[in-house]
């Protein structure tokens, strides 16, 4: 990991604690915003730990260097350490990018082991809050109503910034009702909460928010271009700030039992998983020229045709997502030999129109794409096991040649009110440049 703090005692201090932890390694320090850049980006660490306020100017330097930071390293987790008890300062920084992040207090960082914990939480891509930041947003909730002990419990883990996900395996449940015990929970605190209580409760509903966006996508992704992109946008003549209506292909993927892999996973072998993983697709993304728009704690998420249109962008999503599945099978072999668990992935791919725009300035720019497309794609990796690809059926139509798969039966899927009909297919041969016999469409008895 990298460390960085212009104070010299608190820097040295953060390091000793680290020093005592035989998994954890100081790549290299830093005290400024320019120093730490750029030794972060030549160490290329797998966590930045770092103060919020540095030179020159004493007011965001860490989280903005963070930020750069992860632009080009997408998986590189961040702990703040602030001087701030405020729980709105907390998750405000938290919301800017839950998965990956977590927040402790200066002045509690030598207690127990919060540290260490902290460090290996967002190595993969977890999140965490400092204890006494959890006990401001718990508090005066629990206080306040007839809460059972599972509900005080499920509270407590909100407050933590666990993801529905984790919540669901520590309680071996489904993320489903995880997700409706929730929600059922804000409303039984929303009925009983009094005028003083509503602030804390609002805190837990944006914190809460902020890893739900994070985990299901949410329905408004604004996500940072990987290098050279915004390059050639303008090239193409993209304009900052301007909105583009797009017909594109979204490619999402997802790792099949990965919370259940991370419970018993280490911590560091698992963060060197996931930095395989992320490599391999990122390289089959590119490969197939698509663009990589965001990596999410064991999500992916990829577009063909934007930000620069591609007439066989569902061709070449298809053709990434095969790309995916061979590399991981690949991957996969070599960790056997390190007993580490495979991974396993479901791929969704969906075609359709987005509107599309290039935020920011010339220094710093983030690409935005907003649509039902985008959903869609979400929804329809959650119906894919592990080796599957499952298309849209526009995706399917606009496939350059045929390709064998099942068609699946119309099902509704969150958000929708209509059936989505789609196909699904396993790990097979597809050229995206048309070579060989067309292959046929297999379809389901009750769909013939």
């Amino acid at each position: 990991m990298f460390l960085a703090d212009d104070n010299l005692i608190v820097r040295e201090g953060v390091r000793a604690l680290l020093r005592l932890e035989p998994d954890l390694e100081v790549v290299g320090v830093a005290a400024d915003y320019d120093g730490l850049v750029s030794a972060a980006e030549a160490a290329a660490p797998n966590v930045l730990v770092t103060d919020i306020r540095m030179p020159p100017s004493f007011q965001r330097e860490g989280i903005d260097a963070a930020k750069e930071l992860r632009k080009r390293h997408p998986g590189m987790g961040v702990v703040v350490l602030s001087q701030y008890d405020d729980p709105e300062y907390a998750i405000s920084l938290l919301s800017e990018g839950a998965a990956g992040y977590a927040y402790l207090l200066k002045d509690r960082v030598a207690e127990g082991d919060q540290l260490a914990k902290a460090v290996r939480a967002v190595a993969t891509s977890g999140s965490m809050l400092d204890p006494r930041i959890v006990e401001q947003l718990v508090d005066p909730v629990a206080n306040s109503g007839d809460l059972t002990g599972p509900e005080e419990e499920l509270l407590r883990q909100i407050a933590e910034g666990k993801p529905i996900k984790a919540i669901a395996v520590a309680q071996h449940t489904t993320a489903a009702d995880v997700a409706e015990a929730v929600e059922k929970l804000f409303l039984k605190l929303a009925q009983e909460a009094s005028s003083g209580v509503s602030s804390a409760l609002r805190r837990l509903r944006l914190l809460h928010q902020a890893i739900i966006e994070r985990e299901e996508q949410g329905e408004s992704l604004s996500r940072l271009l990987p290098g050279g992109v915004a390059e050639m946008v303008r090239e193409h003549g993209g304009k900052i700030g301007e909105t583009t209506e797009l017909v594109v292909t979204v490619l999402m993927s997802d790792i099949r039992g990965y919370s259940t892999i991370a419970e018993t996973a280490q911590p560091v072998a698992l963060a060197h998983q996931l930095n395989d993983h992320r490599a391999e697709m990122n390289r089959a993304i590119l490969a197939a020229e698509g663009t990589v728009m965001q990596f999410v704690g064991d999500a992916v998420m990829a577009v063909f045709g934007a930000p620069v249109p591609q007439e066989d962008h569902a061709d070449r999503a298809l053709e990434a997502a095969l790309a995916m599945h061979a590399a991981q099978d690949a991957v996969n072999e070599r960790w056997k030999e390190m007993g580490w668990s495979p991974f396993h992935l479901g791929i969704g791919l969906s075609t359709g129109e987005v509107a599309g725009a290039l935020l920011g300035s010339e220094e710093r720019l983030e690409y935005t794409i907003v649509g039902d497309t985008v959903n869609l794609a979400q929804r329809l990796q959650q119906w894919a096991e592990g080796g599957q690809t499952v298309l849209s059926q526009p995706t399917h139509a606009a496939l350059g040649r045929p390709v064998d798969a099942e068609r699946l039966e119309p099902q509704l899927v969150k958000g929708r009110h209509t059936p989505v009909s789609a196909y699904r297919l396993g790990r097979v041969p597809y050229s995206a440049g048309g070579g060989g016999a067309p292959l046929a469409t297999t379809e389901t008895r009750s769909q013939q």
